[in-house]
């Protein structure tokens, strides 16, 4: 499995308060990431599996929604995140 019990605390690690806090906005943000950049990557080898673009689209989603969030509660927490990741809005 690609997502293993260490590369998920090493995401919250660096992004939330601490490796076992994974309720923060910025972890799970960069969780979704983590997992849309996989299955992009499975989706440009495997054109055809439309259950996994489905999961990728709902990812989508759920991280935008979490990103709006943020941007209306804590705006520099928001542009930290997104300079930190590389996303672009």
């Amino acid at each position: 499995m690609y997502l293993t019990k260490e590369v998920k605390e090493n995401i919250f690690s660096k992004h939330g308060k601490s490796a076992t806090d994974t309720g923060t906005s910025e972890g799970q943000i960069a969780l979704f990431t983590f997992r849309i950049n996989h299955l992009t990557e499975h989706l440009k080898k495997n054109r055809k599996d439309y259950n996994t673009e489905r999961s990728l689209v709902k990812l989508v989603g759920k991280r935008r929604s979490l990103l709006a969030y943020l941007k209306n509660t804590e705006i520099n927490r928001y542009r930290e995140i997104i300079k930190e990741l590389g996303l672009r809005k």
